[in-house]
């Protein structure tokens, strides 16, 4: 059984790579602070109702699945959560006279937010994978 045929697994691989992406993302801003002109970026927010709703448009499309490895070559777009992230240019509340735009403070905050969403998403796939071990388990063990 593989794990990224589960919806559930599918979209938090899907929301674990949005958030490691942002985080690239605002570590490149914190590193182009001083840097003349330079306007932070971020990705645009993970919406998990498109995401679940393209989860349900391709399982009602009747896509094929492979019920063995050597039948099917694996699709290409499987990237982390199943495609890629756009990211847009932020305004900021402050801009420096080189014309920087870039607030460590604002950066600072974002940062713990993805950090902390990261740990509830490892969290919540954590549980989950428990509960497949314990319903995997053969009845009367632990």
């Amino acid at each position: 059984m593989n794990l990224a045929d589960i919806p559930l697994f599918s979209m938090l691989k899907g929301r674990l790579g949005y958030l490691s992406e942002r985080q690239k993302i605002i570590a490149q801003n914190v590193a182009n602070s001083d840097t003349p002109r330079y306007v932070s970026e971020d990705l645009k927010p993970f919406s998990f109702n498109a995401r679940l709703q393209a989860q349900q448009q391709a399982s009602a499309a009747g896509t094929m699945t492979a019920t063995q490895a050597g039948h099917m070559s694996p699709r290409s777009d499987r990237r982390a959560g199943g495609g890629t992230f756009k990211s847009v240019k932020t305004g900021s509340s402050e801009t420096t006279l080189n014309g920087n735009a870039v607030v460590l403070e604002e950066e600072m905050l974002k940062l713990s937010d993805a950090r902390m969403s990261y740990d509830a998403a490892i969290s919540f796939y954590q549980k989950s994978m428990g509960l497949l071990r314990m319903a995997a388990r053969p009845p009367g063990r632990g």
